[in-house]
């Protein structure tokens, strides 16, 4: 692989960033208008968020999406949180969030039934994604239908393949009876508009799927610490960029435990590849506002409550984006906790 020049890359990022629509005002009094699509091939609409927060251009498929965007995990994915789920999915929705990510397998089906729920009267705002875990056809293909019945829609803005990983897991996702065939079919039937892959693990795998298959889309971790270890923002980000692959950021504060306000639970209720028992370096101000300024289209964050997502909203309503040097400050701060912001990354270097 060539070598990348980091402060170009960057750089070009943060102009980007810099010329993106920029919205006028937080967008909290808005009143919800329930919307449902008529037409599955039109664009999504949530006419708040371009008075909320900045929006970019979504790789090649002419949506433009908030810089914000909810994840469905957290709260979302617990079982037992119907109400405070559903608070928190209209609320984002209110506040001009456009773009909403669950999985099939997030809290055993949890997240997306909790998602479906408001995605039955307001499924025309917002560009829904989910994931199949499963590498083959007849497995994903079984995932899908239940995934469209608990999000009780009819199709897919975008559907992934979930946390690719290894080469081995590629040459299942490719094979006669891979998940792969399991997308162009969805596709091909309306079932799902666009294809996408996630990943968090391995930089050079998810660059290999590039070259193997255009992807519509990434879901990619990346956050302030990413540059010490793996780096998906030097080496996979710029491919995906060359591509005009839409890019999703994930992982922004690593389940809180990239921020300053995180207490560290007792080491023996944490899970094992988790533990830690140091506290995050940075805020969430911080952390938010480094993600937004790569030059990725939109940052995914999961939340706890409605009162988290009026202050992430906040926080991207105000957004302007970081200097090289203050990008920089940043990345230092992370370096005492790497591996706990990285936990998901190959820290097995002979795996």
């Amino acid at each position: 692989m060539k070598s990348i020049n980091r402060r170009k890359f960057i750089g070009s990022g943060l102009a980007a960033a810099a010329s993106v629509t920029m919205g006028k005002s937080f967008a909290s009094e808005l009143k919800p208008e329930p919307m449902v699509i008529k037409n599955r091939n039109e664009h999504p609409f949530n006419k708040r968020t371009y008075n909320a927060m900045p929006t970019n251009s979504f790789g090649k498929t002419g949506f433009k999406v908030g810089i914000l965007s909810l994840g469905g995990q957290a709260t979302i994915e617990m079982q037992g949180t119907e109400e405070e789920s559903e608070r928190i999915i209209n609320r984002a929705i209110d506040l001009g969030i456009n773009y909403i990510d669950t999985a099939a397998s997030y809290g055993r089906g949890e997240s997306e039934r909790n998602i479906g729920r408001v995605m039955r009267t307001r499924r025309g705002e917002v560009w829904l994604a989910s994931k199949t875990h499963d590498r083959t056809y007849d497995g994903s293909m079984r995932l899908l239908e239940q995934s469209l019945k608990s999000l009780q829609t009819d199709h897919l803005d975008a559907w992934q393949l979930h946390n690719v990983q290894r080469k081995d897991q590629l040459d299942q996702i490719f094979a006669a009876d891979g998940a792969i065939k399991a997308l162009e079919r969805a596709k091909s039937e309306g079932m799902v508009r666009y294809a996408g892959i996630s990943g968090h693990f391995e930089p050079l795998v998810l660059i290999e799927a590039m070259d193997m298959y255009p992807f519509d889309q990434m879901l990619l971790a990346v956050n302030a610490a990413d540059v010490h270890y793996l780096s998906f923002v030097n080496y996979l980000l710029p491919e995906a960029q060359k591509r005009g692959i839409a890019t999703i950021g994930m992982k922004v504060a690593t389940r809180g435990r990239m921020l300053s306000s995180w207490t560290p639970p007792p080491l023996e209720e944490q899970p094992a590849r988790l533990a830690t028992t140091k506290p995050g370096t940075i805020n969430i101000k911080e952390a938010l506002t480094y993600n937004m300024s790569l030059p990725v289209s939109t940052t995914i964050i999961g939340v706890d409550n409605v009162a988290q997502i009026e202050e992430d909203v906040k926080i991207a309503s105000e957004f302007s984006p970081l200097s090289l040097a203050e990008m920089k400050d940043i990345e230092f701060k992370t370096l005492p906790i790497v591996r706990q912001g990285l936990y998901f990354r190959r820290w097995d270097l002979g795996a």
